[in-house]
C-alpha cells in the first residue's frame, strides 16, 4: 500500500533530542564534516580568528569548524548537547595530535562558562537549528569577551541547496502528495537564511558592526545516489522523521530515481552539488 510522505511541518519546528543526533553522529562524522572544512576556514578568516586566540564552537557536532581552527593554531573547546558527537570530535583531536583542543557535552541554551571568557565564539549550521536561536546566541555573546567576535554560518535560501532539492524531487516522483518544505515559517534549518534576518538576530543578541556575507558556497561530490542518500540521511534527523512515513519499497524507488539524478549531473567523475550558505559576524559590545 502506498503511503503519504508528511512535509517538514509545525511538528518539526521543535529540535531533535540529543539522542537522534547520537544515533547520527557516525554517519555526519563520516559522510557530512568532510566537505565541511573549505569554507569554515574561509569564515574563520572573514572573522580573523588568529593563532594563540581561545574558540569556542557552540553546537559543534563533530567538529567542522572546531577542528580548522585548532589547525590555525587557536585554543579550542567544541560543546554540543549530543555525547556521541562530542565523543567523535575528541577521537578527531587524538587521531590529529591536537593538544590545545577538547569536547564538552553543553546545551546551547546554557552555556556553563563564565562572561567574557572567548576571544571568538562560532557555530556552524549548528546555533541554526536550535528552537530559541535569540536565546542562544545571547549565551554566545555572553561568554565572548569585550570586543571579541561572534560568528554564525547556516544555510542560505533552500532553493539554492542542491544535495536537498535533489532529495526533494526523488521523494515528490515516488510519493503522492509529499508536501515538500513549508516556507512560513520555514524550517528551523532556514531560520535566518535570509541575509536580513540574520542581521537582525546577531544585532538583538548584541552585537556591533554586523556583517553578513552570502557569497559562500558548500560543494559535495557525490559518486552516486547512495552518496547522496546517505549524506541527506546523516545530515539531520529530520530526514528519516520524513522518511517514517515512507514504505521500504518506496524508499528503494527514491533511491534509484537520487541515482538517477546524480548520474545526469554527473561528469566522468562525480556530481558537484552546491548550498547556499549565509554567514555573519559582529564584534561584541
Amino acid at each position: 500500500m502506498t503511503t503519504q510522505a508528511k512535509a517538514v511541518s509545525d511538528d518539526h519546528q521543535q529540535s531533535a533530542p540529543p539522542q537522534a543526533w547520537d544515533a547520527i553522529a557516525a554517519g555526519y562524522d563520516e559522510f557530512v564534516a568532510p566537505g565541511e572544512e573549505s569554507f569554515a576556514l574561509d569564515a574563520l578568516r572573514l572573522v580573523g580568528l588568529r593563532a594563540g586566540e581561545y574558540f569556542l564552537d557552540v553546537a559543534a557536532g563533530t567538529g567542522g569548524l572546531t577542528l580548522p581552527a585548532a589547525r590555525l593554531g587557536a585554543s579550542v573547546i567544541a560543546t554540543d548537547f549530543s555525547p556521541a558527537m562530542i565523543e567523535r570530535f575528541e577521537r578527531r583531536v587524538q587521531a590529529e595530535g591536537l593538544t590545545a583542543a577538547e569536547g564538552r557535552v553543553m546545551d546551547a541554551h546554557a552555556l556553563s562558562f563564565d562572561d567574557d571568557t572567548f576571544d571568538v565564539t562560532g557555530s556552524q549550521f549548528g546555533v541554526m537549528l536550535v528552537p530559541d536561536q535569540i536565546g542562544a546566541l545571547r549565551e554566545m555573546v555572553r561568554v565572548t569577551k569585550p570586543a571579541g567576535r561572534v560568528l554564525l554560518i547556516a544555510y542560505g535560501d533552500p532553493a539554492q541547496f542542491e544535495a536537498l532539492q535533489f532529495f526533494i524531487a526523488a521523494l515528490a516522483a515516488v510519493v503522492p502528495n509529499f508536501e515538500g518544505l513549508p516556507d512560513n515559517p520555514p524550517p528551523l534549518e532556514f531560520q535566518v537564511s535570509d541575509p536580513a534576518v540574520m542581521r537582525a538576530r546577531l544585532t538583538a543578541a548584541g552585537l556591533s558592526d554586523v556583517r553578513v556575507e552570502s557569497g559562500l558556497v558548500e560543494s559535495v561530490k557525490f559518486r552516486d545516489g547512495e552518496e547522496c542518500w546517505n549524506w541527506m540521511r546523516c545530515s539531520n534527523p529530520i530526514v528519516d522523521l520524513i522518511l517514517d512515513d515512507v514504505s521500504e519499497v518506496e524508499q528503494t524507488t527514491v533511491r534509484q530515481v537520487l541515482g538517477g539524478l546524480i548520474r545526469e549531473r554527473a561528469d566522468s567523475a562525480a556530481a558537484v552539488l552546491t548550498a547556499a550558505l549565509t554567514i555573519g559576524w559582529g564584534w561584541k559590545r
